[in-house]
């Protein structure tokens, strides 16, 4: 009987919880120069321009696929526990997910804690929004996308723009939302096993890094489960079947739904966390890209 091949990104997961077993005393930056290397396991997505940028005083990088469809954007929000990850770890990862939906994307340098606590990159990625829009952009021809706490910040920034009075755009898709800050879902315990990377443990340690020490684990604009979710417009949520996070997927598309939000959940079997950051190597990532590109080309009338 043949061994099942070795799953790249979980090995990267392991390499780095060694590395940070086996050096407690690393810093930040060591830490966030670990993370750096996400796109490692990503193939090129190639026939992508990338050009630095600022929107709404917010540094990030644009990806634009050649022959995209002009006065359409993807504003991506990359992951990292809003402590780690940037838009150069995530660069191929949203080059994916541009060039499958034909349009350009501007990936998000956030400010990150805890030199900026919550709800310092909320705010940032609002700015982003809110610069596009003070650029000419229609509202109708935007989507957000991102992955683990730029997953829960496609979603967050939804009710801060709203808070702040801006239309909304047409569609969120988040990959394994980061949201429950008191990390309370059964697939914790039941995926413990089978995710290299995440953990209970884990998750409420980056809460604090997060929200400092005062910071509020039921404001809605940290954690959307406490968040009054009527108006928003149609999300749709992906994650793999291994992440420990499942629940707080599960969770948050049946609270969307039950306020009348258009919400839909996918789970890819056997998945680990963000597991479409192995696009261009991997079967599954890559038909995962493609649906979720194919909501996203539909919301913008692509």
């Amino acid at each position: 009987m043949n061994n099942p091949a070795p799953d790249p990104l979980a090995q990267l997961y392991a390499g780095w919880i060694a590395t940070m077993a086996a050096n407690p005393a690393m810093t930040l930056d060591e830490i966030r120069g670990l993370f750096e290397h996400w796109g490692d396991v990503t193939g090129e997505p190639g026939g992508i321009d990338y050009t630095e940028g600022t929107l709404g005083g917010i540094e990030g990088l644009w990806a634009r696929p050649h022959g995209a469809a002009a006065e359409r954007t993807l504003l991506c929000f990359h992951g990292g526990g809003y402590a780690l990850g940037s838009r150069w770890s995530h660069r191929k990862l949203y080059g994916h997910f541009s060039k499958a939906a034909g349009c350009a994307a501007f990936i998000a340098e956030y400010r990150r804690a805890p030199e900026h606590y919550h709800p310092g990159p909320v705010n940032d990625c609002t700015d982003v929004y809110a610069g596009l829009l003070a650029g000419g952009a229609d509202p109708a021809n935007i989507a957000f996308v991102g992955d683990s706490a730029g997953g829960a910040l496609a979603i967050t920034t939804l009710l801060n723009a709203r808070g702040r009075g801006l239309p909304l755009p047409a569609g969120a898709l988040a990959m394994a939302p980061y949201l429950d800050l008191e990390a309370r879902g059964e697939t914790y315990d039941s995926n413990a096993e089978v995710d290299v990377l995440g953990a209970r443990e884990a998750t409420l340690q980056f809460v604090g890094v997060f929200l400092g020490p005062d910071g509020d684990r039921h404001d809605p604009l940290a954690s959307p489960l406490y968040a009054d979710l009527a108006g928003l417009p149609p999300i749709f949520v992906q994650t793999g079947g291994d992440d420990v996070l499942l629940d707080d997927s599960r969770s948050f598309v049946a609270l969307a739904q039950a306020a009348g939000v258009t919400a839909d959940l996918e789970i890819s079997p056997g998945q680990q966390h963000v597991f479409q950051f192995l696009a261009g190597n991997s079967a599954v990532a890559d038909a995962a890209i493609a649906r979720g590109a194919a909501w996203l080309r539909e919301r913008l009338r692509l």
